[in-house]
């Protein structure tokens, strides 16, 4: 259970850093479309941070992790930096689809772990729409706004 708690709270990290950064965003961004939108997507976020943590809990008594990664406090900077410099609306939706980009890497990549707990995969199986649904929906975005411009 130690390497499958290991690997989830990974995947609450990465799914962390896109809960605080959809939210971040979501009060620097004009268009109250994109706000509506990234509101829903950072509950989405937090809906998968808890998934995975009660999972975490009910498998070993580890504790599920509290915080984002490094990389997360990163992209939210680069974020505000690119937006300063560019389109506001598209630079954090273009940072955001990254973000999304590395939260599906991360599931397909543990889900591909054959040594993970049944009751792991189980969890990341009932997650996984949930993770390609915020992907999909960033990405359209992304493209919209760019043929947009």
């Amino acid at each position: 259970m130690k390497h499958s708690n290991q690997v989830l709270n990974d995947l609450v990290a990465i799914a962390r850093d896109g809960q605080e950064f959809y939210h971040h965003a979501a009060g620097k961004v004009s268009d109250p479309a994109l706000q509506d939108l990234f509101a829903r997507i950072g509950t989405i976020k937090a809906e998968i941070v808890t998934g995975l943590s009660a999972e975490i809990k009910a498998s070993g008594g580890d504790q599920p992790t509290e915080t984002g990664t490094m990389v997360g406090e990163i992209r939210k900077l680069y974020g505000d930096l690119r937006g300063l410099a560019g389109s506001k609306d598209y630079q954090y939706v273009a940072q955001l689809d990254q973000s999304e980009d590395r939260l599906v890497k991360a599931f397909d990549e543990a889900r591909k772990d054959s040594s993970l707990a049944p009751s792991a995969l189980a969890v990341l199986d009932r997650l996984e729409p949930q993770v390609r649904q915020s992907h999909d929906l960033m990405r359209a975005r992304k493209v919209a706004l760019k043929k947009a411009a």
